[in-house]
């Protein structure tokens, strides 16, 4: 699994944006997704106030990076 986090928050600790490259998407829509992610940071989210995420299979990733 590949995951990146990027503090957008500039110092107040509110906004992130994530990558998350998982295995576990495979098959699943972009909604199932997201809610896969929401629900392992729970927690977490209930004290940010922005978060963005994007999802991909190992495959998307690899796709992405070649065209890029």
């Amino acid at each position: 699994m590949l995951q990146t986090v990027e503090d957008q928050s500039d110092g107040c600790g509110g906004k992130f944006s994530v990558l998350v490259v998982s295995e576990k998407f495979a098959g699943k829509t972009l909604l199932q997704r997201h809610r896969l992610v929401n629900g392992i940071l729970e927690e977490e989210l209930k004290d940010i106030h922005a978060f963005s995420q994007k999802t991909l299979t190992p495959e998307q990733w690899e796709k992405q990076k070649e065209q890029a």
